[in-house]
């Protein structure tokens, strides 16, 4: 298991990557703060929210467990933010 810190830095780094790829989108469409793209960043904002509270939750059964859920959930939900991103073309 990695270390609750770098598990926290993947989230970050992650979802901020996507962010930054919706910029770029927005950007290069030359439609800044467009609907679409302050949605994905809404959505990319509220999966850092609730990821970073369950790293941060510290009554679970198993916390090894926990967090490998919490990296699994990650991949998961980015992989689905970046799915809607690629569809905006």
């Amino acid at each position: 298991m990695a270390s609750v810190k770098d598990l926290k830095k993947d989230i970050n780094y992650v979802l901020g990557d996507i962010i930054e790829a919706v910029y770029f989108w927005e950007a290069k469409k030359g439609n800044k703060n467009s609907k679409e793209g302050s949605a994905l960043i809404d959505d990319a904002i509220k999966v850092f929210d609730d990821l970073i509270a369950k790293v941060n939750k510290k009554d679970v059964e198993s916390r090894s467990k926990h967090l490998n859920g919490v990296k699994t959930e990650l991949e998961e939900k980015a992989t689905g933010l970046v799915e809607k991103l690629n569809k905006l073309g």
